[in-house]
């Protein structure tokens, strides 16, 4: 290969691939090539192996293309233009261009000054490359015919491409391409020895400036040879000959015109034009659709008459009339009937200025307008003055109508005319009570509000509606148990028997009977309060018991009796009350000694009084506990008989527990239904 410029801004990554077919080195450098004559990344090339020589092999070959055509263009520019000052080296890429095209204009210099182009200028090993190559190459073109395709030197003179055979055999088959006796290879044309002497290696013709590209065209390297290629496309109406030249399209021959029928189509370099088929005739001129329209030479012509005639158009032509005496405007033919005198229009005023001033004129007249009109020259009559589009803004506060000669101010709504007819004054309109309830004037306008309780109809604007606080979203948690409503406000209730309404007005609260007195207990029963009534309670003690304060039962003596050993000593009577729908596990009542010792045995179980399972006791340090076992969504009452059971230093004791749970139904809540109101 040529001199290759090496891209220092370049960052090249190295990536192993997994699981990608193996390809062979010179396919990996294959692929780098063709990816770099379509302009890729060459830094982010697909993988096409797992090995990372391939991957280095296959973006080095991309880059080194890359290169080439960079420098080619450098090159190129220094041949065509023989300046570099117009390239910017703000890019790695543009560096690249104007470091081949400085070097190559170097070459040049060296060559037209007579020096030798093996110079010994410290200008770097590939700018070096360069300019020898421009120099040596300008050499060889003092040499050669310009019109001849121009062909790299190969290192050893070759013939013809092919294969000698005998020649081949003298060198044992060590040459890539052929033998010329006496163990010397040598190349095909296109290409040039490697310094191993048997090998053969592309010549970049591009780099080395050899090619006969002409301007506007880009030099492309092939394998043994180069090709040109157009920077700039033809452009419309013209296409690419296989010779590279630009080639006008006939669209008349191709049918790709857009003539009508009526036209025919004619070529022209890089288009075409519609000619009509039909020719029109003298007199006539033809448009755009073919169709032959009439000239009207009276008017398109300057005087096709002579003095004293006048012209008539016909259909293709025209004709000249001797004009006869005729009095223009504002004159008529004297009674002679040989001149024109002066009409004086102001002997009937009425008739030409109504209801106003006439002056005659010479071949006119003018009228004096009145106020409030101005005169129309052309119409020749007084016209009324639109002041309110003459003096928009300037007359009238609000709006301005027109009148016959004057014009009058009216106001918005909202708003009054003031004494002066011009000015708007604000209307109170609350004056005229507007609203239903109360009203507040705005400026311009006025607004209706309503007390408290009621809302602004939506309808009018103007009528007050009670606002039915019951009906609202949140009423239903304005009132505890029910909500009435009212005009303007509304007010809550509860149950008839055994609720009462709270201060606030709107929660109910429990009456406690037993404490009012209001129960109906007898005098032996002791009453107990519960959410909404009372229970009348009593009881007595059993055989062998004797009572001890208002709840408790104690056991007499048993003389070592077995049965009465076993029968508790104590037996307590408890009243318990909640709401329906309490949680399950939540503990309700809770037992024990009232002093435990270290070695206590403690048992509770419920005896009686659980058929339905709705309760359950577990032991606890110091006792044990009842709790709720299951959810109780009824009213209901239960009558529960627990025992716990304590040994002690050896010795067993009892005691029983009588429970009376009475479970009520949920603070009550009415829903609101506006028909029971």
């Amino acid at each position: 290969m040529g001199p290759r410029v090496v891209l220092l801004c370049s960052l090249f990554g190295v990536l192993l691939g997994q699981g990608i077919e193996q390809m062979s080195i010179e396919g990996c450098c294959k692929d780098g090539q063709s990816r770099g004559n379509n302009n890729e990344d060459c830094a982010a090339l697909p993988l096409i192996s797992e090995f990372t020589t391939c991957r280095i092999v296959q973006e080095q070959c991309c880059v080194t293309v890359l290169e080439d055509n960079m420098c080619t263009t450098g090159i190129n520019m220094a041949k065509d233009q023989g300046a570099c000052d117009s390239l910017f080296t703000n890019t790695c890429e543009k560096k690249t261009i104007k470091m081949c095209c400085d070097c190559c204009l170097l070459g040049k210099t060296t060559l037209k000054k007579g020096l030798p182009c093996d110079h010994t200028l410290s200008v770097g090993y590939q700018c070096g490359l360069v300019s020898r190559a421009c120099c040596v190459h300008g050499a060889a073109d003092n040499q050669t015919t310009p019109t001849q395709k121009t062909e790299l030197p190969n290192k050893d003179e070759t013939h013809e491409n092919g294969d000698n055979s005998v020649l081949s055999d003298q060198c044992e088959g060590k040459c890539a391409h052929s033998c010329v006796g006496n163990h010397t290879c040598t190349c095909f044309k296109g290409y040039k020895l490697k310094p191993d002497g048997k090998s053969c290696e592309d010549i970049n013709e591009c780099l080395l400036g050899a090619s006969n590209c002409r301007g506007g065209e880009r030099c492309i390297n092939t394998e043994g040879s180069f090709r040109c290629q157009r920077e700039v496309s033809c452009g419309t109406g013209y296409e690419l000959t296989d010779n590279n030249n630009c080639k006008d399209i006939d669209e008349c021959e191709t049918g790709i015109h857009n003539c009508g029928p009526e036209f025919e189509c004619q070529n022209t370099q890089g288009s075409f034009r519609c000619s009509p088929k039909v020719k029109c005739g003298g007199g006539f001129i033809q448009d755009a659709l073919g169709t032959c329209i009439d000239i009207n030479e009276c008017v398109s012509q300057t005087g096709p008459c002579h003095h004293g005639q006048i012209c008539i158009n016909t259909v293709g032509s025209y004709i000249c009339q001797r004009n006869s005496v005729n009095c223009g405007r504002g004159y008529h033919l004297n009674e002679e009937g040989n001149r024109c005198v002066d009409i004086d229009e102001c002997k009937d005023p009425d008739k030409v200025c109504t209801g106003h001033g006439c002056v005659n004129l010479i071949g006119s007249y003018r009228c004096e307008c009145v106020a409030g009109y101005i005169f129309n020259s052309i119409s020749r009559i007084c016209e009324d003055i639109n002041e309110c589009r003459h003096y928009p803004g300037r007359l009238c506060a609000h709006k301005c109508e027109n009148a016959l000669g004057s014009y009058k101010c009216s106001c918005t709504t909202g708003f009054k005319l003031s004494v002066d007819g011009r000015n708007c004054d604000d209307l109170n309109e609350c004056d005229s009570n507007p609203c239903s309830q109360e009203c507040a004037n705005v400026y311009g306008s006025y607004q209706c509000y309503c007390r408290r309780g009621y809302q602004l109809s939506d309808i009018d604007g103007l009528t007050c509606e009670d606002i039915d606080e019951c009906a609202l979203p949140t009423g239903g948690h304005i009132c505890s148990y029910r909500c009435h409503n009212t005009p303007g406000s509304f007010h809550c209730s509860c149950p008839v028997q055994g609720y009462t309404l709270s201060p606030n007005g709107r929660s109910c609260q429990d009456v406690d009977e037993c404490v009012t007195g209001t129960h109906t207990c007898l005098v032996d029963q002791s009453c107990f309060n519960v959410q909404g009534e009372f229970k009348c309670l009593s009881f007595v003690c059993p055989s062998n018991y004797r009572r001890v304060g208002e709840t408790r039962c104690e056991r007499l003596l048993c003389n070592e009796s077995d049965e009465c050993l076993t029968m508790p000593l104590r037996i307590t009577h408890y009243y318990l009350t909640f709401p329906t729908n309490i949680p399950v596990f939540t503990n309700i009542f809770r037992m024990g000694p009232s002093q435990t010792v270290a070695g206590d045995d403690i048992q509770i179980v419920i005896t009686a009084g659980n058929e339905g399972g709705f309760f359950k006791t577990e032991q606890v340090p110091s006792g044990g506990v009842m709790s709720v076992a299951k959810l109780i969504n009824k009213q209901q009452d239960f009558d529960l008989s627990l025992e716990l059971r304590l040994r002690r230093y050896g010795t067993l004791s009892t005691y029983m527990a009588k429970v009376q749970v009475f479970v009520t139904q949920e603070e009550p809540r009415v829903p609101y239904n506006l028909l029971l109101e």
